[in-house]
């Protein structure tokens, strides 16, 4: 049994590995393969050909993100277990860190939509989160044994109302989300025992939804390492959470003193975009979330990752960083962060 002694030397030991870290500057490039694919060059402001990780390095990132998602074969294989790795190796050459983002869905998985993927539609709870487990386990045993080594693995991505509906759906089978979430932390644990195990939802700003769900998750004996929250000022304004991109701000420093407060476990911006056409603007909202979460949340967010900046600004996705397949300003505050 532990002692008392133990148990704060060990705390104090985890507090000082906290410390240690570096202020995380990232981003998701799961994209990256798939533009090379579809022939799509990217350039630096100089207007030289550049590779995508090689890009996100020179403007100072030191992390990125990639998702994967099941059996993505009927969308051309992108962002399969393999498909990772290919992209995982180009960021360990760079020496950058990865966090990888388990969406288990062989598409995207978001607030709106929670899919099944097809080879698990006829499982039971047993068995699906067994499966989980196993997809889990394969996708960074591949990794660790190709010499990569994850530093952060995300179960479940903008789970606001949990993942693989209906099964999972956290409104109506609370137990069940939670328990199909350990069975990803635990298979995470088996390959990377230290590595951190993040819970992510959208709208940070915003307290109520991370109350229900951590309360849930805690109720029924679910673990996590790291909160993982989603910052979008231009979606908060677009639901009505906020006015203006400062209500965003303010909100989601209140809410990470609060969550860590209350759960006693760090918090990361794991996604946050703003718009590509205005890249002035853009650069001054991404400078101040940085900031905040840097300078403002008593040291308890670990980093910030940009979701998607090689993404030229479209009516479907607006929020990338790049235009003409060139960054704007907006990565100029990446790399101004860097400097500091």
């Amino acid at each position: 049994m532990k002692t008392l002694y133990s148990i704060a030397l060990s705390l104090l030991i985890s507090t000082a590995a906290w410390a240690a870290q570096p202020f995380w500057l990232g981003a998701d490039i799961s994209g990256t393969t798939e533009l090379e694919a579809r022939g799509i060059q990217l350039y630096n402001a100089a207007g030289e050909p550049r590779e995508n990780t090689q890009l996100m390095k020179d403007y100072g990132l030191n992390a990125v993100r990639y998702r994967v998602w099941v059996d993505p074969t009927a969308t051309g294989g992108f962002c399969n277990p393999y498909d990772v790795l290919r992209m995982a190796r180009r960021a360990k050459a760079l020496g950058l860190a990865i966090m990888i983002d388990f969406h288990y869905s062989d598409w995207w998985a978001d607030p709106g939509k929670q899919n099944i993927p097809a080879a698990w539609k006829d499982m039971n709870y047993e068995q699906m989160k067994n499966a989980l487990a196993q997809h889990t386990e394969f996708t960074l045993r591949l990794l660790k044994d190709n010499g990569i080594h994850v530093d952060w693995v995300q179960v479940g991505n903008e789970t606001t109302n949990g993942f693989l509906w209906e099964m999972g759906r956290a409104s109506e089978h609370m137990d069940q989300y939670a328990g199909l979430t350990e069975a990803g932390y635990q298979a995470s644990k088996r390959v990377f025992p230290d590595t951190p195990v993040i819970v992510h939802l959208d709208g940070g700003c915003d307290p109520h939804r991370y109350n229900w769900i951590f309360d849930g998750l805690k109720q029924y004996g679910a673990h996590w390492d790291i909160i993982g929250m989603s910052i979008y000022p231009y979606w908060d304004i677009d639901a009505k959470l906020v006015t203006d991109y400062h209500g965003t701000i303010d909100g989601f420093v209140a809410n990470i003193k609060r969550l860590y407060e209350k759960y006693g476990t760090e918090l990361m911006i794991v996604e946050t975009g703003v718009e590509a056409r205005k890249p002035v603007e853009g650069k001054k909202i991404l400078a101040e979330i940085i900031d905040a979460a840097r300078t403002r949340c008593d040291g308890h967010c670990l980093g910030v990752f940009y979701w998607a900046p090689e993404a030229d600004a479209t009516e479907a996705y607006p929020l990338g960083a790049f235009d003409n397949h060139r960054p704007t300003a907006i990565m100029e505050a990446f790399s101004e962060a860097a400097a500091r």
